[in-house]
């Protein structure tokens, strides 16, 4: 998918593709029929959709008959929901609500899921658990190796989820301890960090956004609720829905902007992510993805600009003016941040009184916007380096690793061959650029530029 409007030969072979992609019906199974048993007695059923696994995507909902825009695709129940209330009106209500400091709402979904799932087949949210994914492929699930694998905005951004969910465990070993009474085997055994990065991940991928009123008995404001079934639906990035609690009806609903053909995937949006983000929150990778760039940071500028004696007070007053985030570059190139920080980069320390103005959008002349365009361009063809390199190296590891691991190694994979399709469009407009700013060459700055 591309950011430009599609013409009539590009709809046709998307069609084309679509139809030619297959899938099947996952209605027959034994746990999905528990799973819509489950929902039926709690008020739900589907006519339009049905689980099916499809050729491209993998598991994800199908479409039976054609959905019209502005029709509803799903209506789930709030008896459906899993969400703080559950778990408070349940066998743990008692041990949360006397506890002290107040547990957050995220933590209270994550223990509950993680003591239904040790209940099994007792559990009245089996049916909906047990298609709960095993595993998980965020950052918070990966291997050093792959972790190193990483983009290096991404991998600090997943070693701190790690560190995250670590600190969750760590910090919370008393309260479950506390829990011994519910528990038909040690606490230590049932309540592991492997148990919790499952479910901590189970929650922060599945769950939908759904503002509550806050509770005396938790801490922090309450938006998650698991939503069995409509958590089935995958995200696309074109795709427009309209999402959120009917409070007239008191059901979660799915509403389809565009619509969707019979038999066809029905997808939802998760927001204008970029590919790292949904790797990073989602575990997966979109293809072609129009949301997607790659982010430069302060590190690459300090090893491409090192011999810049002024760069460390560069660096400085470009983070207190809040420039050093989201410098990236995409398929069209540079984006204005980046240009903007690297416009000021350009400039000598003794013009100093004019940084700001550049912040601003003050021009530079012509030799100093030249330099810009080639400092991107380096930028650029580092990042590309660094994507040969780490492909080379999922390449490589790819060959000698189990299952678990060749999962995440995909995913990483498909996210820097994403990157380096993006770098090579960049490095090509950026080319064409400087050719451009050549002819300009040489040429007087204007009288309001800074030279």
């Amino acid at each position: 998918m591309t950011g430009r409007r599609s013409g009539r030969a590009s709809r046709t072979r998307r069609r084309k593709q679509e139809n030619s992609l297959q899938s099947a019906s996952l209605c027959h199974l034994p746990q999905y029929v528990k799973l819509m048993k489950f929902l039926h007695r709690r008020g739900f059923s589907s006519a339009l959709l049905q689980p099916a696994v499809f050729s491209d995507t993998g598991r994800g909902l199908q479409t039976l008959r054609a959905i019209k825009p502005g029709e509803v695709l799903i209506s789930l129940p709030e008896s459906c929901l899993l969400t703080t209330s559950t778990v408070l009106d349940s066998y743990l209500g008692e041990y949360i609500k006397s506890w002290k400091p107040r547990l957050s709402p995220l933590l209270v979904l994550c223990v509950f899921l993680m003591c239904e799932r040790h209940r099994g087949e007792a559990s009245d949210w089996f049916p909906y658990i047990h298609l709960l994914p095993a595993a998980y492929t965020c950052p918070v699930y990966f291997s050093d190796d792959v972790m190193a694998a990483l983009p290096s905005c991404l991998r600090r951004r997943g070693l701190e989820q790690r560190e995250a969910v670590q600190e969750m465990f760590s910090s919370n070993q008393e309260f479950f301890r506390s829990l011994q009474p519910v528990l038909n085997r040690p606490t230590e055994d049932v309540l592991t960090y492997e148990a919790l990065r499952w479910s901590w991940c189970s929650v922060n991928t599945r769950s939908v956004f759904m503002s509550r009123p806050s509770s005396s008995f938790l801490s922090g404001p309450d938006r998650y609720a698991l939503a069995p079934f409509l958590d089935l639906l995958n995200h696309r990035a074109d795709v427009q829905v309209k999402a959120g609690f009917n409070a007239a009806t008191r059901c979660y609903e799915i509403r389809s902007v565009g619509g969707t053909l019979r038999y066809q995937q029905a997808f939802i949006n998760y927001g204008c992510h970029d590919n790292q983000r949904l790797l990073l929150e989602y575990g997966f990778v979109c293809s072609r993805n129009p949301h997607s760039v790659v982010y430069v940071d302060a590190d690459l500028l300090r090893e491409v600009l090192k011999a810049d004696r002024s760069l460390d007070q560069k660096i400085k007053f470009l983070r207190e003016n809040s420039f050093l985030q989201n410098l990236t570059l995409s398929g069209d190139g540079p984006s204005w941040r980046l240009m903007t920080a690297l416009r000021l980069l350009s400039l000598p320390q003794t013009l100093y009184h004019q940084w700001k103005s550049v912040l601003l959008g003050q021009t530079l002349c012509e030799e100093k916007e030249r330099w810009s365009f080639q400092t991107a361009k380096v930028l650029c063809q580092r990042l590309l380096r660094d994507t040969f390199t780490a492909l080379d190296k999922i390449s490589n590891l790819l060959h000698e690793c189990e299952q678990p691991i060749r999962e995440q190694l995909d995913v990483v994979r498909s996210l820097r061959q994403e990157e380096r399709c993006i770098l090579g469009r960049c490095l090509e407009v950026l080319e064409e650029s400087l050719k451009e700013t050549d002819e300009l060459l040489p040429c007087r700055p204007d009288a309001d530029a800074v030279s």
